[in-house]
């Protein structure tokens, strides 16, 4: 199990992100379509005044039971090791371990 304060910086930066997307996704759409070199210096600056954390980058895909950070599968939301406890249980449907 991950740290409390580790899942909740989590949430904090999934916070922001959806707080500052609109404002970021306008300025890199401006930046996209200028031409002058010194109107895009002017707008990566605006880029850069915005929090570090509400940048999509920074967010982590955490398993969603444990919180582990680490080999955590996209489309199930969970680490290797529970994905692997919860598929021999059966606890995921259609999931069948395979044999060759």
């Amino acid at each position: 199990m991950a740290k409390k304060s580790v899942i909740q910086r989590n949430i904090n930066r999934l916070k922001l992100i959806n707080k500052y997307s609109a404002q970021r996704e306008a300025i890199k759409n401006e930046i996209k379509r200028t031409s002058k070199v010194e109107k895009k210096i002017s707008l990566y600056s605006n880029i850069s005044r915005l929090p570090r954390d509400s940048s999509k980058v920074r967010l982590r895909s955490r398993c969603w039971v444990t919180g582990r950070g680490r080999s955590v599968y996209k489309n199930f939301g969970l680490s290797r090791h529970m994905f692997r406890f919860m598929a021999s249980n059966g606890l995921l449907p259609g999931v069948v371990k395979s044999s060759w």
